[in-house]
């Protein structure tokens, strides 16, 4: 098994891939256990308090970065090795190529990848905007480089920050699980309009059958897939199958879609617990 650093999960210290199970094509196989659990849990919050939820998202995310600030995720080292886009992207070495970083949080994506190519501009929004007011505090942070702004991806049209058809690649990183699904082809649709023809979506988020999605516990339940954390932020935990509908049903073609499987140890509290997450790409489809 190989060694993989684990960048995103506080407090995991090391994570654990086998190269033959992260090439499966569907989730892990739920233990015994694991489907009685996920079968009994049938109740659903109340359609009232989803309201509440819903009106209240931004408000909940910007808490979650007063409290957390720059210091819950670990910043990404590991997009460029993983999406070979981000730097193959162009036409030659030396041309500068444009990014949007659709849920920037507090720029642990953007930083590093700043820092690793000078020929990269980055546009960057997110939902709070405590999380934007971070990313512009950052000693890294240049107007020459960056532009950070608050943005719900659900409605804000983003054309407002940034011309039609002028970006080459978008990241949707720990994103979309965020949002609704009702809402979630709204967004796609609103980052198509800035994306050029042939311009590449890099995808990574909570794949079904993740450990996170099997530690709700009851009560939690807002949706099929979708929870709400104590904390009032929800996330929603994907199929291939679900995925691929959403995005090319909003003009855009799957070139990769596949689940990555790891094993996260953390030795604080001797866990070895498995994640599913789903990895992917697609294309803006030329009109």
């Amino acid at each position: 098994m190989a060694l993989i650093k684990s960048e995103d999960l506080p407090g995991a210290v090391e994570s654990f891939s086998d190269p033959e199970q992260s090439q499966m094509s569907g989730a892990r196989a739920l233990t015994q256990e694991e489907l009685l659990r996920l079968s009994g849990d049938r109740t659903v919050v109340s359609a009232f308090k989803q309201m509440k939820l819903e009106k209240e998202a931004q408000k909940n995310w910007d808490l979650f970065y007063k409290r957390n600030t720059t210091n819950f995720f670990k910043d990404r080292h590991w997009t460029t090795r993983e999406f070979e886009e981000l730097k193959t992207q162009r036409e030659f070495e030396s041309q500068k190529l444009v990014l949007l970083e659709a849920g920037c949080g507090v720029g642990n994506c953007i930083f590093p990848l700043l820092e690793d190519d000078p020929n990269i501009f980055i546009y960057a929004c997110d939902f709070s905007p405590r999380a934007v007011e971070f990313v512009k505090q950052n000693p890294l942070y240049s107007s020459e480089r960056c532009c950070a702004f608050q943005c719900d991806l659900t409605k804000d049209d983003l054309k407002d920050h940034v011309s039609e058809d002028s970006v080459d690649v978008i990241t949707l990183i720990f994103v979309l699980s965020a949002i609704h699904p009702d809402k979630m082809k709204q967004a796609l649709h609103n980052i198509s309009t800035v994306l050029k023809p042939g311009g590449i979506v890099l995808f990574r988020d909570y794949g079904l059958y993740d450990h996170a999605m099997l530690r709700f516990k009851p009560g939690s339940k807002l949706d099929e897939n979708f929870y709400v954390r104590q904390d009032g932020t929800r996330s929603y935990f994907f199929s291939k199958e679900f995925l691929a509908e959403l995005f090319e049903t909003t003009g855009f073609k799957s070139i990769t879609n596949e689940y990555v499987l790891r094993e996260t140890v953390n030795k604080k509290e001797g866990l070895c617990v498995p994640r599913v997450f789903l990895q992917s790409k697609f294309m803006k489809i030329s009109q």
